[in-house]
């Protein structure tokens, strides 16, 4: 008993001298807080200012070393990725960006933190909480009227320049290959009005060909090329100025420390690497750590693929009938649009041909040519799908049930160019008039290339 008694002693004072190591966390006063209605303000201060704020809310067993320590951790560490006590300092566009990463974080069921909530539960982000903050954010914004002016940036052709782009600043070379791979998926971010393809490289191709993404295989290469929304005066939206290129490198054990992806971004047509520092990588593996049954990738590639589970496919924009002329989805991908008023977006596609020969026309890009004649052998698809919203990402669209598929090709030299368009729910071959023949071989041909740096 004795014994006894001087163990509990002992761990008494043990834990009574825990107590005095306390490292501090900084209080300070808001200095440039999130300017919101006040419902929406309330919302996040319920489930996100305990840790994303400058304004300490600790609990009384909180404050009890050791659970202190984890506690002062986690939030040293949100502060640091988002802090709405001086987001409101920031410009509006990243202030934007910062809450539809928040309200996707809540929606994906990472954030606030299961262990947080459990012990907070006055912190849990109701559904009809959510639904607020969704419409709060509003996403699909009328876009500006075109502009009749030509685009005032040089875009230079692909060049040697590709091969020199400096390697991001965690090590991650860039890849200049890119342009080669091809189109896994389209994103219409209606958060930030852009566009995004979606590449991969021969491997990454083959594993979602094959079903093999959980998880991706070693030497896998994704690509995520973003562009400006740009209203044309057709009154559907095409790409406009380029942004940027992100690169994802899978390799198991050499980026075992970041999720298993070499993570990587260059910036503008001289594609500048996006990170100050190596720490920059924290940014891509927070942002991906809602995915991590997805292998950390929020893309749904279209794929004929089934895999049990939870979604990680898209198998209904990959369910072309094999009894078209051609395949288009192997081939590379050229330009997208979205037409706001169907609810449809559309990728064209080309074979090696075409893809030679659009480019070379491209005004914006090396070539000059007028010619609305295809070579031989070449082969265009404008490949149509319904939208339907990004389980991965609110205020995202990507493509749906596929609704037409134009072609338009030319096979032999003493053919003209040849129109074909296939619709309907099974996607059969419809007849259509000379005039309708021309006036959409005509659309199609003027479509211009997305802008590559």
């Amino acid at each position: 008993m004795k014994m006894l008694g001087k163990l509990i002693t002992s761990g008494v004072v043990a834990f009574a001298v825990l107590q005095t190591i306390r490292p501090s966390i900084p209080i300070r006063p808001a200095t440039a807080e999130l300017q919101a209605p006040i419902e929406i303000r309330h919302i996040l201060e319920k489930g996100c200012y305990s840790c994303h704020s400058d304004d300490l809310r600790l609990a009384w067993f909180d404050q009890i070393v050791p659970g202190y320590w984890l506690v002062r951790h986690d939030v040293l560490r949100a502060r640091k990725r988002l802090n709405f006590s001086t987001l409101g300092s920031r410009p509006i566009g990243a202030q934007r960006a910062s809450l539809f990463e928040s309200v996707n974080m809540i929606q994906l069921g990472a954030m606030p933190l299961r262990q947080f909530t459990r012990l907070h539960p006055e912190a849990k982000i109701t559904p009809e909480n959510l639904q607020m903050l969704k419409d709060y954010l509003a996403p699909w914004v009328p876009l500006a009227p075109p502009s009749l002016d030509p685009p005032a940036v040089a875009y230079p052709a692909r060049t040697a320049h590709l091969y020199k782009v400096r390697p991001e600043s965690n090590g991650v070379a860039f890849d200049p290959d890119f342009m080669d791979w091809k189109l896994l998926s389209t994103t219409d971010r209606g958060d930030n009005s852009t566009f995004r393809f979606i590449l991969g490289n021969d491997i990454a191709i083959e594993a979602v060909r094959s079903g093999n993404i959980s998880p991706w295989p070693d030497g896998a290469r994704l690509a995520k090329i973003a562009w400006q929304q740009e209203l044309g005066t057709d009154g559907l939206v095409h790409p406009g100025k380029f942004i940027q290129i992100e690169l994802m490198i899978k390799n198991a054990q050499k980026y075992k420390a970041t999720e298993g992806w070499g993570w990587g971004r260059w910036r503008g047509v001289d594609l500048k690497p996006y990170g100050k520092d190596a720490s920059f990588v924290s940014e891509c593996t927070v942002c991906h750590m809602p995915l991590h049954g997805n292998d950390f990738v929020y893309t749904l590639p279209m794929s004929r693929a089934k895999i049990a589970g939870e979604e990680i496919v898209n198998n209904h924009a990959a369910n072309l009938p094999s009894t078209l002329p051609y395949q288009p989805l192997g081939w590379n991908a050229l330009t997208m649009y979205v037409d706001r008023n169907a609810h449809t977006t559309a990728t064209l596609y080309g074979n090696d041909v075409a893809v030679q020969f659009m480019k070379d026309r491209n005004p914006r890009t090396a070539g000059n040519g007028n010619s609305t004649i295809l070579p031989v052998g070449a082969a265009l698809a404008l490949v149509s799908w319904q939208q339907r919203d990004d389980p991965h990402w609110f205020g995202a669209r990507i493509p749906d049930t596929p609704e037409t598929i134009e072609f338009v090709r030319r096979l032999v030299p003493s053919s003209a160019n040849e129109y074909m368009v296939f619709s309907g729910p099974r996607l059969v071959e419809s007849r259509v008039t000379a005039v309708a023949s021309a006036q959409r071989m005509a659309f199609v041909l003027g479509l211009t290339p997305a802008i590559l740096p």
